[in-house]
């Protein structure tokens, strides 16, 4: 599981210093960040990206049938521990 103190922005800047382009955006519960994959990724950088990748809370691979590749990840936001959490009727 990891930590909740891994952030996006950590997780783009790791991906960004093996050579790839990311993207970040902010949504309501999560940050995603996104990076088109080169046709050929020699091995260790391979290695090197599923690493950083493993850090976030999901993660994935979407391959088009044109050969496109697109690493994409999800680093979960914070919940308060308290209060108005999911909206009204969903409280702890």
């Amino acid at each position: 599981m990891p930590a909740p103190e891994v952030s996006a922005e950590t997780l783009a800047a790791r991906l960004s210093a093996v050579g790839l382009t990311t993207r970040v955006e902010e949504h309501a519960r999560h940050t995603s960040i996104e990076a088109e994959v080169p046709g050929s990724l020699p091995t260790e950088t391979w290695r090197e990206v599923l690493e950083v990748m493993a850090e976030a809370d999901r993660f994935g691979l979407l391959a088009t049938s044109l050969g496109g590749r697109t690493l994409w990840a999800a680093v979960n936001k914070a919940v308060p521990a308290t209060g108005d959490v999911w909206g009204p009727g969903h409280q702890r």
